[in-house]
């Protein structure tokens, strides 16, 4: 009994930590912006945004539906955006409220 115990004691623990983790790389990740790179709404590929949308339909990356929406971004180095023709989140979130 005491040997499923500690089984299960060591279990849970291990969950928490992992849980954890990914919150926290997860919340890190949405909290800042990587060195040298600005997020460019407007350019991601389908599959191949960076994460959540600005149209909250989906709250991960890889979940682009269409190449270009103008809710999805990507990080890109900065100073580049505009070279793609890209929005910034502030120009992104006006034309989709103007939509």
């Amino acid at each position: 009994m005491k040997h499923q115990a500690l089984i299960q004691s060591a279990a849970t623990s291990l969950l928490a930590t992992l849980l954890m983790a990914a919150t926290t790389t997860a919340k890190s990740h949405m909290a800042s912006d990587l060195p040298g790179k600005e997020k460019c709404y407007g350019v991601a590929k389908a599959g191949q945004n960076a994460c959540a949308n600005l149209s909250a339909t989906h709250d991960c990356a890889g979940q682009a539906k269409v190449d270009n929406d103008k809710s999805e971004w990507v990080y890109v180095a900065k100073g580049t955006c505009k070279k793609l023709k890209g929005l910034s989140e502030t120009q992104a979130k006006k034309i989709l409220k103007s939509s």
